[in-house]
């Protein structure tokens, strides 16, 4: 019996996975050759998805060690975003901000303040109801309806999402694509 795209998916090393959606999709603003701060990074796959696309490319994790082949391609931190220490980059802003499967509530502002003006935030992560699927099931650790559409004030929301999805694995998550600029803003 042949493998489900799930679990052929599952079986790639990490940085072979392909981007979120989402992450593709708003990826459209950002301008060509723009810089890029990806947010608790992981493994990369949306570092390595900008960066081949041709954007400087930023990436902060406690754990870096699965990035170690992006080499001269991204600007790598090793860094502790929940530890109290302050954010990593207090006088930098980033045509975009990529937040997936991640949540500590007290970055919010740290992150509204990085995105460069007319840059984006893409932002992707679980929301109650997740804990009936899996992980995470903490609550600190799951938005509650509508919460990133009220998190980032200073921001023009573009898109939201919302709901049970069902890619390889059913969750529930929130997804909010904002930009900051007061004018209108072509759709991707």
């Amino acid at each position: 019996m042949d493998a489900t795209p799930c679990q052929q998916q599952r079986s790639k090393p990490a940085g072979t996975t392909p981007p979120s959606p989402w992450v593709r999709r708003w990826g459209a603003l950002v301008p060509e050759g723009g810089t890029v701060l990806d947010v608790a990074c992981g493994w990369g796959r949306h570092l390595r998805w900008f960066a081949e696309g041709g954007f400087r490319v930023t990436g902060v994790d406690r754990d870096t060690s699965l990035l170690a082949d992006l080499g001269a391609q991204a600007e790598i931190l090793s860094y502790d975003l929940e530890d109290g220490s302050p954010w990593p980059f207090p006088d930098r802003t980033f045509d975009a901000v990529v937040v997936t499967n991640y949540l500590f509530r007290p970055l919010f502002p740290a992150l509204a303040a990085a995105v460069a003006p007319g840059g984006v935030l893409i932002y992707e992560t679980f929301m109650v109801g997740n804990e009936a699927y899996g992980r995470p099931r903490n609550p600190d650790h799951l938005l509650t309806a509508g919460e990133l559409l009220s998190a980032f004030p200073g921001l023009q929301t573009v898109g939201f999402e919302q709901g049970k999805v069902d890619t390889c694995g059913t969750g529930v998550v929130q997804r909010l694509a904002a930009v900051r600029t007061a004018e209108p803003v072509p759709l991707p």
